[in-house]
């Protein structure tokens, strides 16, 4: 079983992924698809549970506000994403990769995105943490906040998840992006292509940090066993308000600008 699932890996793993899911949960998402390879499920079976299980993690997130509840809950959160990794995986093993099963999938990725914020957000609204606020003179600081204002900030949170979730699928469309992309294509998101000037490497390392951060089941884990949800909170909704407004900048130049002629 292990070599067939490590064979698995090799052939159905992303060419360009996360370094947690190069070397960690695509290794284990192999010997998962080799077991669910010899039964009748299906992948989008598979999205379907792994859409279940991470709703129950979020509501765990709200029911279970303590320590333990929160590494529980993170638990199951991981397991979520280990079949996260393996539906697609499974479609590829199987060759029943479609463009369907991935817009099927890439929805259930918006559910649980908005369903990590606001449970995460109602939590900080029973246990409270700390915030970001203004000092005297209008310099930044950190504070603990009044429980109450986590309501606020998930309401904030949940307009920046669902706004960069419609950003990715509109510059996602073949219409915007001038490219019609193919059922693998569906699955290599990455741009392998290397800038040349040092600017450029250097603002392509630069995001390619800010994309880990942004890749929670990455390091949501630690936030966890630090019981730090707070700092995770703000920095998931920091960096996709960075990436929704980098995206409506580029809107704004490209549907903005006056005509040449005008």
């Amino acid at each position: 079983m292990f070599r067939q699932g490590y064979q698995i890996y090799l052939a159905t793993r992303k060419k360009n992924d996360q370094i947690f899911n190069h070397y960690f949960m695509r290794v284990l998402a192999g010997y998962t698809v080799s077991i669910l390879a010899k039964t009748p499920i299906t992948p989008n079976q598979v999205t379907i549970i792994n859409l279940i299980l991470f709703v129950i993690a979020a509501f765990m997130f709200v029911l279970m506000p303590d320590w333990k509840g929160g590494v529980l809950a993170v638990l199951v959160l991981e397991i979520s994403y280990l079949l996260d990794c393996a539906d697609g995986m499974l479609a590829r093993h199987k060759k029943l990769a479609s463009k369907t099963g991935h817009h099927f999938d890439f929805f259930t990725d918006e559910v649980k995105a908005a369903a990590l914020v606001v449970g995460i957000g109602l939590r900080l609204e029973i246990t409270g943490g700390f915030g970001p606020v203004l000092r005297n003179g209008g310099v930044p600081d950190y504070a603990t906040w009044p429980s109450q204002w986590f309501v606020y900030a998930t309401i904030f949170a949940l307009f920046v998840i669902t706004g960069g979730i419609s950003m990715t699928k509109l510059l996602r469309h073949p219409d915007m992006s001038g490219k019609d992309q193919s059922v693998e294509a569906y699955y290599e998101t990455v741009d392998t292509s290397k800038p040349r000037s040092l600017v450029a490497r250097i603002a392509g390392q630069v995001f390619t940090f800010l994309r880990f951060l942004n890749h929670y089941p990455s390091h949501i884990f630690l936030f966890a066993l630090l019981d730090r949800f707070d700092v995770f909170f703000f920095l998931y909704v920091g960096i996709n308000f960075l990436y929704l407004a980098q995206g409506w900048l580029g809107l704004l130049i490209r549907f903005g600008r006056f005509p040449k002629n005008a």
